[in-house]
């Protein structure tokens, strides 16, 4: 049986999920309010060809629209990867009660990684953390994406030294 934290992780994978089958980076998120989400978001910076379209950003946009106000007391967000600074940001000028957080980002993460924008006492809002609900699904998701990515610009390259279709030869030959 699923805990509610690990039910509504689920649902952000699934947006995650979104994400990837656009060839974008796997990162999905759902806010949740009185036990309902509110509103989905997943990863399309280079869908949108926008610096600010991560899953936090757009969810937040989202469930802002459908309660009305910027202001989300009472909801709690879901997220498969540690936020950015910006997404942390939003999250903290949105006054989010709560953030899920999937799995760690040791390079950019704002939730503890690298530094902690949501408990940072001298905001005057701070967010209550909870970390590593579906940790292992969430990191393997997003370490076979970049497996995948790096196979397929691998191969790529080797397509293009070989521009008119024949195959690689030494220069010694």
């Amino acid at each position: 049986m699923l805990t509610p934290d690990e039910k509504f992780m689920k649902e952000a994978i699934r947006q995650a999920k979104k994400a990837a089958a656009l060839e974008e980076v796997p990162i999905g998120c759902v806010i949740v309010s009185q036990g309902k989400i509110i509103a989905r978001g997943y990863n399309r910076r280079n869908t949108d060809k926008n610096t600010t379209s991560h899953a936090e950003i757009n969810a937040i946009r989202k469930a802002s629209k459908k309660l009305g106000d910027w202001r989300l007391e009472g909801c709690t967000i879901y997220i498969t990867l540690e936020p950015c600074q910006m997404c942390a940001g939003a999250i903290v000028q949105a006054r989010i009660d709560r953030a899920v957080i999937g799995c760690r980002n040791p390079k950019a993460g704002c939730a503890g990684s690298v530094l902690n924008l949501l408990e940072m006492p001298q905001f005057n809002h701070q967010v209550e953390l909870t970390q590593g609900v579906l940790e292992e699904e969430c990191s393997l998701m997003l370490s076979q994406f970049f497996s995948s990515l790096r196979e397929r610009k691998k191969a790529e390259k080797k397509k293009a030294k070989s521009v008119d279709g024949t195959p690689d030869l030494p220069y010694n030959q």
